[in-house]
């Protein structure tokens, strides 16, 4: 699901809007909205928000977002989390992403 995820996002970022492979692309990432998404970033950091929009350039708009990142000292919980609310994400910062759905809903992401 990660892949395909990543997938419609990258070509989505990537259309112009001026053919059918664009509109394809736009359905297939309007499937994805609203539904749950953990975005894993670069510096080993995950968010963990509602998908809510993403832009030409890839960056990916969460809302109700949670920041979880791992804690380097010793200590109770190995992940630290703080709420966050409506943030951006940059597609620079992007290293994966996964969505929360089930496997029929996968199914039909799936499908072209």
């Amino acid at each position: 699901m990660e892949q395909e995820a990543e997938k419609s996002l990258i070509q989505a970022e990537s259309s112009d809007g001026s053919n059918s492979n664009s509109s394809d692309c736009v359905a297939r990432v309007r499937k994805l909205l609203f539904r749950r998404m953990l975005v894993g970033t670069k510096d080993g950091r995950f968010f963990l928000g509602t998908f809510h929009c993403v832009d030409k350039q890839g960056n990916i708009i969460l809302q109700d977002a949670v920041e979880y990142r791992s804690t380097r000292r010793s200590s109770a919980s190995p992940m630290e989390q703080r709420c966050l609310g409506l943030i951006l994400i940059p597609s620079s910062c992007r290293s994966s992403c996964h969505v929360d759905c089930s496997i029929e809903e996968q199914l039909s992401l799936l499908t072209f």
